[in-house]
């Protein structure tokens, strides 16, 4: 019953915060609604058949009550908290390596720059084999297991052991954790000789920093046109959304506002600040893209800014507060919705219930919507206009001005089971550990890798013969189908292990049909013609 009595309490104080702060024209009916459930609770307790879980039916009915209201207000556990915020805080708790698992064992793919590992000399390709004296290999061995070893507090000591080629013996590290970063930039370089090129992967605290670091290493290399990449983008702070559109735009102009029934509108200006307010820009955006990269691609779409080239994004368009409960669990609730200069709401609809929202996206696909731009239809009522009365559209994602459709014409099975089996991943790990020494020799920057490294017919035989023996085989009219995508993921794959995973991007892009358009579009006469601003 003690438990019960703190419970009970604990629900009567928040109840006394809420009413006290967010609704006291409504007090009478939020009262009569808080007493319901307190007897509902209290009924339960004092007469069901079995014992009750009080914490954990409450948990369930907070659960139940956001379910009714959006998509996106949820409840989150202490422990989700701390998962949920650790992406956009821009750091953990660790010793600084990227890993995969491969063949039961743990690899290092890469060692982050001034973190624990690489101040002890520690090095990519290397196996981690012990971790505090126990083996670290084998089948108990998963992601999750590696997390829960490697990472800590910082200032704790985790010891691995390390198999090295060339090294007889395994050697011992004592590894002190400490903040590791987690970057947003996957990739910066140079797609021309005029147009730098930028994928952002999250909306995160430090994102802005990476951002303008990036920018800078671009300008000095002879960029005057910028392809920002935000497909795949599932957004993060407002803030930093607002930050970033604000490195383009020029001074005084709305970037975004938000309102809601309890939230008075709210306008989000942008200053004189900003490293790239002359230039052309391209966004590209996907089904992917949501929330922050709305707000930054709607922004630049209103305000005739640059040109984004893709498939409609998402559709997110509200905005989450938290609000923390007494036990470090917190309520993620929707408290407005935002808008984009020209006045538009991206929110797409969820009347017909959360499963259905969340299906949306393939409720596009099977509707033709990622192949075809015609298959997308919009009432006159979400037609808006910029400045330069340039038709744009509301309701349900930024629809780019440039539609790219999902190009399936070079799958196969075939492809699909290299992929699914992880044999791309695992066989550029292996060839480059393997090779490494004689990789960085004869290709020392990614620029000479990406020039003169090429897959010859005996080195894609040698890849499906490994792919055969991991019981994928070969299929010669899906391989053929399949081979220009095959031939430029394995040189990717084994450009980021050699590298970097801005190299893998690098390679890669030579196959994106989105990004060759991009490209294009800065080369010829789209701008103008589009009646885009370049400066």
């Amino acid at each position: 019953m003690n438990i019960f009595r703190n419970l009970l309490a604990g629900v009567i104080f928040t109840s006394f915060l809420f009413s006290f702060e967010i609704a006291t024209a409504q007090s009478p009916q939020l009262d009569s609604a808080y007493l319901k459930f307190i007897a509902a609770m209290k009924c339960i307790n004092t007469y069901y058949v079995d014992s009750t879980k009080p914490v954990k039916l409450t948990e369930s009915a907070i659960i139940g009550m956001l379910k009714e209201l959006d998509p996106h207000s949820a409840y989150l556990s202490k422990d989700e908290v701390i998962e949920a915020n650790e992406p956009l805080q821009g750091s953990f708790d660790g010793i600084g390596i990227q890993f995969q698992l491969l063949n039961d064992t743990i690899f290092v793919v890469a060692v982050i720059t001034g973190g624990p590992s690489e101040k002890l000399g520690i090095l990519s390709g290397d196996k981690i084999v012990k971790i505090e004296g126990a083996d670290a290999t084998g089948k108990k061995i998963t992601n999750s297991w590696v997390l829960k070893q490697l990472r800590g507090p910082k200032g704790t000591v985790v010891k691995v052991g390390i198999s090295r080629k060339g090294e007889k013996n395994i050697l011992d590290f004592n590894i002190t954790r400490d903040k590791i970063p987690l970057y947003s930039v996957d990739a910066t370089f140079m797609a021309t000789p005029e147009t730098g090129y930028i994928k952002l992967e999250r909306f995160a605290s430090t994102s802005i920093e990476e951002f303008n670091s990036a920018l800078k290493k671009l300008k000095e290399k002879g960029a005057k046109n910028l392809i920002l990449d935000l497909r795949g983008n599932s957004g993060g702070y407002l803030n930093t959304a607002v930050d970033l559109g604000d490195e383009f735009i020029e001074r005084s102009k709305t970037i975004v506002y938000t309102e809601g029934l309890n939230s008075p509108r709210q306008y989000y200006k942008s200053s004189s600040r900003g490293n790239f307010k002359e230039g052309k820009l391209v966004i590209l955006i996907d089904e992917g893209s949501a929330s922050a990269s709305e707000i930054v691609s709607g922004a630049i779409q209103d305000w005739d800014r640059g040109l984004i080239i893709g498939r409609r994004s998402f559709g997110k368009g509200l905005v989450q507060r938290p609000f923390d409960l007494t036990d470090g669990s917190i309520i993620r609730l929707t408290t407005a919705r935002y808008y984009t200069p020209t006045g538009r709401c991206i929110q797409k609809s969820y009347k017909e219930g959360v499963d259905k929202y969340f299906e949306n996206l393939a409720k596009r696909a099977e509707k033709g919507e990622l192949y075809n731009s015609d298959s997308i239809h919009f009432p006159d009522s979400l037609k808006y206009y910029t400045p330069n009365k340039r038709l744009v559209y509301g309701g349900g994602g930024i629809m780019p001005d440039i539609f790219i459709p999902l190009d399936t014409s070079e799958y196969s099975k075939y492809l699909s089971d290299l992929y699914r089996k992880g044999i791309f991943n695992q066989f550029s790990l292996e060839y480059v550990f393997d090779n490494k020494k004689e990789l960085q020799e004869k290709y020392p920057t990614i620029e000479s890798f990406k020039k003169n490294f090429k897959i010859d017919s005996d080195f894609l035989k040698t890849f499906i013969k490994y792919a055969e023996k991991k019981e994928v085989k070969k299929d010669d009219k899906e391989f053929k189908t399949s081979e220009r995508i095959i031939i430029t993921q394995i040189k990717a794959l084994i450009a980021r292990n050699l590298f970097d995973m801005s190299a893998y991007f690098e390679v890669i892009m030579d196959i994106d049909k989105t990004y060759q358009k991009a490209i294009s579009v800065l080369q010829d006469n789209t701008f103008k013609k589009m009646k885009i601003r370049e400066e």
